[in-house]
């Protein structure tokens, strides 16, 4: 157990609250809700698992990285869902963790990761 245990708890609690009360747009995308998500969830476990990864290396039990993966699926599901896709994710914290550290954007990190919305789409919307 780490000392993150309860912001992991908080954090799986408030996905699953999101998960449970979420009612999809009815006319997609609604980006700013697709961002809000990002920031507010995804964003938030990375910034756990990071923390916990750097400095004094702290090692997360199955319990903790169950619960951080749960949370953070759950947020990319509901992403998705903003922009009018059903996906089942199986993304694992270190993977997105790993490419928001390479591209410094949660946004182009869960766009490269889900195909979502697609590149084309996206550009043009720029």
């Amino acid at each position: 157990m780490t000392e993150h245990r309860d912001r992991i708890a908080d954090l799986a609690n408030r996905a699953q609250a999101d998960r449970e009360s979420f009612d999809p747009p009815e006319n997609p995308p609604d980006e700013e809700r697709a961002v809000s998500i990002l920031r507010s969830g995804v964003g938030d476990v990375v910034s756990v698992y990071v923390e916990g990864r750097t400095g004094e290396f702290v090692r997360f039990n199955e319990w903790e990285m169950t619960r951080l993966e749960q949370a953070l699926n759950d947020w990319l599901a509901l992403y998705a869902r903003c922009y009018g896709h059903e996906i089942e994710t199986e993304f694992t914290v270190r993977e997105v963790a790993e490419l928001v550290v390479k591209t410094h954007n949660i946004h182009d990190t869960v766009q490269l990761l889900t195909r979502i919305p697609r590149p084309e789409v996206r550009r043009a919307r720029r």
